[in-house]
């Protein structure tokens, strides 16, 4: 059975909104109805946010709903069921509202594990306030991140890249913030009930996030009542799932670019947001969307380039115009004069036509939604001149290169201040060497066109790091040293090398190969140096670069470290199609970038180091 990420926690969430009871099979709510009221953070509503609506929060008896830092009147006699992530301040206001007895019960759900120290806090202050009886019931729901599509999550850590790469960020930070990923990955698995194979290249953030996860479910798997004591029977590797784990500079390319996909055009072109975009519609009124597990079109088409989904919505639409003219022609009386004997067949074709009327309706609502989608991304293609930018960035990484005057020509034409610098970028790292004079000109083009230099420079400057230490003398390295030189040689080398590897025609990216091979599980030299952990296998010999892994794989978990984007997850999607019988891939990231988002952060480090404009202007 596939693993189904959103559905799994869809159940969960269901489970605690029910107060942590079973759920029938038949009806999807708990045997005894009782209504209640939630209340949630900040955080835990975007957790809920792509998942549960409204109308699924009256059909489990929730009445009322509110944000925990409002100020919220008494209602007496009713159970609260409450959604947070476990913060000091946020026991704060628990013991504040039991103490104040704003309810008749609490049931306390915690998005992870509440540490210790704060379980104590919550005690003590409820004591002392005498309102412990308050509390019912403590839960830690393991469901700290952030569920979009069946295939696809967030852990919604913000700015992650640009702390990672900061040079001014202690061990601390480093340690707080690859403890959060963890966290947030332990979260993921508990909701799965799989303990993976987990797969990384040496060195750098991904190494360390790989080496702690494992480390934290080896340790829990040695409690008797574990997380993952429903999966404990599974010991083959052919079983389980394999985890691959890459941070962001593994191929940076990807996380600039533009894309001419659907899916990755509407997030990076119109803002998707957790699921809802909202896009100016006629007379310019705005209009808010929902693109889910509910909108077939979406699901469908998300994948493909922008005018095959001009044609597909024109094509839905001339169907759905056929089957409007085809109930109208059965039920309009167009045909012989009536007479008694077609009572029966008259009366069948009237009550097909009723029944068919909530479909249609729906059908139309779909392609009027996409249609108004459709005009707004045309409209903002044609004022920059997009598809441009996606024809020439993909020349310009499959030939290795670009002429200067090709460059030269988009800086001054079409184009956001922020489109023309992820160009400049993309030309940066699209070659291993290219003229200094060159670059210069470049730049300069960029200062004439008032564009924020900062990401353009700090790019420059890591580039130019890396050429000198492959140079150095490999032995004398230290393990920082080794990290700042993946910081992007990785990438750069992904991407040169992307000439040799095309699947349907399309360049490839770096990380569907790696993903590819891996879920092989044969010999590969693009691999071979990753490591291996197994949280099964003894504490001795769980980590390796030479353990055999298994293989091949029908599942797979990616999980990408600084930031990932939509044109990754539709690559992983096809790729997994592309296989017969299909392969099954979770996609996730610490958080969803669009290009220009990625290169805000980049500019930043920049910043930080003393390059490009002011940190106060921007290229909005």
């Amino acid at each position: 059975m596939a693993l189904n990420l959103r559905q799994r926690k869809i159940d969960c969430i269901v489970r605690m909104l029910n107060l942590n009871q079973a759920v029938t099979a038949i009806t999807g709510t708990a045997k005894e109805e009782v209504y209640k009221i939630l209340i949630y953070d900040r955080f835990c509503q975007d957790i809920l946010s792509p998942l549960i609506h409204v109308r699924d929060l009256r059909k489990h008896g929730i009445t009322l709903y509110f944000l925990l830092e409002k100020d919220r009147n008494p209602v007496p006699d009713v159970p609260a069921v409450y959604f947070l992530q476990p913060t000091p301040s946020n026991v704060r206001r628990i013991v504040e509202d039991a103490s104040r007895g704003l309810y008749d019960s609490f049931h306390l759900n915690f998005s992870s594990s509440i540490p210790r120290l704060l379980l104590e806090d919550l005690a003590t202050g409820t004591t002392n306030l005498d309102s412990i009886q308050r509390i019912s019931k403590v839960h830690d729901q393991y469901l700290e991140f952030v569920t979009l599509e069946d295939n696809l999550f967030s852990l919604a850590s913000k700015n992650c890249y640009l702390q990672l790469n900061d040079p001014s960020t202690g061990d601390k930070e480093i340690e707080e913030i690859i403890e959060k990923v963890v966290g947030g990955l332990f979260c993921v698995l508990a909701t799965l009930a799989v303990v993976p194979i987990i797969r990384c290249p040496p060195g750098g953030p991904a190494e360390m996030v790989a080496s702690l996860l494992a480390q934290r479910l080896q340790d829990h798997l040695l409690s008797k009542n574990n997380l993952f004591s429903e999966a404990g029977n599974v010991t083959s590797t052919f079983q389980r799932p394999i985890l691959c784990m890459f941070d962001r500079n593994f191929e940076l390319a990807v996380a600039i670019q533009h894309d001419f996909r659907y899916k990755p055009l509407v997030h990076d072109v119109l803002g998707l947001r957790l699921n809802r975009l909202n896009v100016r519609g006629e007379k310019g009124v705005m209009k808010s969307y929902d693109l889910d597990h509910a909108d077939p079109f979406w699901m469908s088409n998300g994948s493909l380039d922008f005018p095959e989904v001009a044609v597909e919505i024109e094509t839905q639409l001339n169907k759905y115009k056929d089957d409007v003219a085809e109930v109208n022609r059965r039920t309009g009386g167009q045909e012989a004069e009536f007479d008694g004997t077609d009572l029966i067949g008259n009366t069948k074709h009237l009550m097909n036509a009723v029944n068919s009327l909530p479909e249609l309706t729906e059908r139309k609502q779909v392609i009027d939604k996409h249609t108004n989608i459709a005009t707004v991304l045309l409209g903002e293609i044609k004022e920059r001149s997009l598809d441009s930018y996606v024809k020439k960035e993909n020349e310009m990484m499959v030939r290795g290169g670009i002429d200067l005057g090709e460059i030269l020509a988009v800086l001054k034409g079409k184009g956001t201040k922020i489109d023309k610098l992820r160009f400049s970028i993309l030309f940066l790292i699209s070659a291993q060497s290219i003229p200094a004079s060159e670059v210069e000109a470049v730049e300069t083009a960029l200062v004439e066109a008032e564009v924020d230099t900062s990401a353009f420079l700090y790019v420059k400057k890591i580039k130019a790091l890396n050429a000198s230490l492959a140079s150095a003398n490999s032995a004398s390295r230290s393990n920082i040293v080794d990290w700042a030189e993946r910081l992007y040689g990785q990438s750069i080398s992904a991407v040169t090398a992307g000439v040799k590897n095309l699947l349907s025609s399309d360049r490839q990216l770096a990380l569907t190969r790696a993903v590819d091979a891996l879920m092989e599980g044969k010999s590969n030299p693009e691999v071979d140096s990753y490591l291996t952990f197994d949280p099964r296998a003894p504490k001795s010999g769980s980590t390796s670069s030479q353990m055999r892994s298994g293989g091949p794989y029908k599942e797979a978990i990616v999980f990408m470290i600084g930031g990932g984007n939509y044109v990754e997850f539709t690559s992983l999607q096809e790729l997994a199609q592309h296989h017969q019988p299909p392969k099954h891939i979770i996609y996730g990231t610490t958080e969803i970038l669009s290009g220009g988002e990625f290169v805000q952060q980049l500019a930043l480090l920049g910043q930080k180091m003393g390059l490009g404009g002011d940190p106060k202007t921007g290229n909005g």
